[in-house]
């Protein structure tokens, strides 16, 4: 039931403790732990004790640490500072789109393989620059050329965009219908329009401009 690996200690069900408790969002009570393996109590605790103790003897850069009446992975003392310095350059490289770049970006979604011109018209306005900052970001991606006067290129989102919206496919964006329904009644409309009225242009800097 608790068979060891060769990895020097560590059972298979302390690599399923380790497992849970790495991708749990807060700590787990030992009774959950044993509920999920399907465990008796007793059991649970000493693999977790023995994992406890495994890892601290092997010097990983990730402890056990008992908390809030369950366990959580935390980081080791020695590391700490490698974590936050990671945590710190992550933050100031996350993605921050503005408006208009994320209104494009929406388009293309919905549309792709779309070409820049057929994004302007769809919204109205050019879109160069919010187009070169999406590349950049890596949100979308050239893919290929349309067949026709000029051969534009084509535009399509890209993995970075599921990633970073939580899809596993196109697939998954809600429909337009769906979005209808979550858009805000005509009179709430007006009130938000009219609040924001005079406010300076989106952040990110990718003013649109009229065409």
């Amino acid at each position: 039931m608790c068979s060891y690996t060769a990895s020097e200690g560590i059972s298979d069900t302390g690599r399923k403790i380790q497992a849970i408790l790495f991708v749990a969002g807060s700590s787990v009570p030992s009774a959950e732990l044993a509920e999920v393996l399907s465990l008796p109590l007793s059991v649970t605790s000493r693999e977790i004790n023995r994992l406890e103790e495994f890892l601290r003897r092997t010097g990983s850069g990730v402890l056990l640490q008992e908390s809030a009446g369950g366990w959580r992975m935390m980081t080791a003392d020695d590391a700490a500072d490698a974590v936050s310095l990671f945590r710190d350059t992550a933050q100031t490289q996350k993605i921050r789109l503005s408006r208009a770049a994320v209104e494009s970006l929406a388009v293309i979604a919905y549309n792709q393989p779309v070409t820049r011109s057929e994004v302007e018209d769809i919204r109205g306005v050019r879109c160069e620059r919010v187009i070169e900052t999406l590349l950049s970001h890596g949100m979308i991606r050239i893919a290929g050329r349309k067949k026709g006067t000029g051969s534009p290129l084509l535009y399509r989102t890209t993995d970075l965009f599921l990633e970073t919206f939580g899809l596993t496919s196109i697939s998954e964006l809600p429909t337009l219908e769906e979005l209808q329904e979550l858009a805000p009644p005509p009179e709430e409309k007006i009130r938000m329009e009219t609040a924001g009225h005079g406010e300076g242009s989106d952040a990110g800097g990718e003013g649109d401009n009229p065409r």
